[in-house]
């Protein structure tokens, strides 16, 4: 009977923990898609640069992207570089990236909002 208890208890707890651990990656799972042809035109453009290895319009675009808020899937230091997706009108370079994974770069995501949120295009 105690093996039985003891065994419950033991699911139970691995239960409650894997149910924390999706509260705890909140922002790495299920990150919604955009294709392509619904990004904004600047954004392809950004994207076809970085195909094409450059040259880049803003001096701080292939810098790494650090992830420090956690929103993207975890991967290695250098894994994540960011570019600029000019936004019309604006002075600076504006909230709009584009994240690449990868060297070569194999994943692609928009923030259009400064990384406060993204979605993984879909090519």
């Amino acid at each position: 009977m105690r093996l039985l208890r003891l065994l419950s208890f033991l699911l139970l707890f691995a239960a409650v923990g894997a149910e924390a651990r999706g509260l705890l990656d909140w922002g790495r799972e299920d990150i919604p898609v955009i294709d392509v042809d619904r990004l904004p035109p600047e954004a392809r453009e950004t994207l076809a640069l970085i195909h094409q290895g450059g040259p880049f319009p803003y001096r701080r675009d292939g810098i790494r992207f650090q992830n420090r808020e956690g929103r993207l899937p975890d991967a290695a230091p250098a894994y994540y570089r960011e570019y600029t997706v000019p936004t019309p009108g604006s002075r600076d370079r504006g909230a709009r990236r584009i994240i690449s994974g990868g060297n070569p770069p194999k994943v692609f995501y928009y923030s259009g909002d400064h990384y406060r949120s993204f979605r993984r295009i879909q090519e």
